[in-house]
């Protein structure tokens, strides 16, 4: 019995490991990242059980000597938030070692939202917005800052 017991633990401990070292593998994308024209950085962070995304850094934060706004966003009451501090990752899932999906990307200078996945690849992180099928969307790299 009490060998039945030591193995019960034991079990217990190792699954407990594992779903930590799962978890954690995850995390991987959470930073800050150079968006791939140079223009914005992006900071990953922890959305309940998902990982967002919101612009943190603009390269030219104002136009016309104002900040810059979510002005092609198709939701009107939308148009007047600021870029800076705009949640453009949401629901994120990390999915294996490396790979994330599930989530939806939003481009302020199109006004588009797009489905996304994301991967690393080296020490970059790779992004696919895609409508439908990931095989329509275009990729795009962002470096750790």
């Amino acid at each position: 019995m009490k060998k039945l017991v030591l193995l019960f633990v034991g079990l217990l401990f190792a699954f407990g490991v594992n779903v930590y070292a799962a978890n954690t593998d995850g995390d991987t994308i959470l930073g800050k990242w150079l968006t791939e024209n140079g223009k914005s950085v992006v900071e990953v962070y922890h959305c309940g059980d998902a990982y967002c995304g919101k612009i943190v850094w603009l390269k030219e934060p104002f136009k016309d000597g104002k900040e810059k706004v979510d002005d092609k966003n198709p939701d009107k009451s939308l148009r007047s938030r600021k870029i800076v501090g705009l949640e453009i990752l949401k629901g994120l899932q990390y999915k294996g070692p490396n790979k994330w999906g599930g989530g939806k990307i939003y481009d302020p200078e199109k006004g588009k939202t797009y489905k996304c996945k994301a991967w690393m690849e080296g020490e970059d992180l790779k992004f696919r917005g895609f409508i439908g099928f990931s095989l329509l969307g275009r990729t795009t790299t962002w470096t750790r800052k």
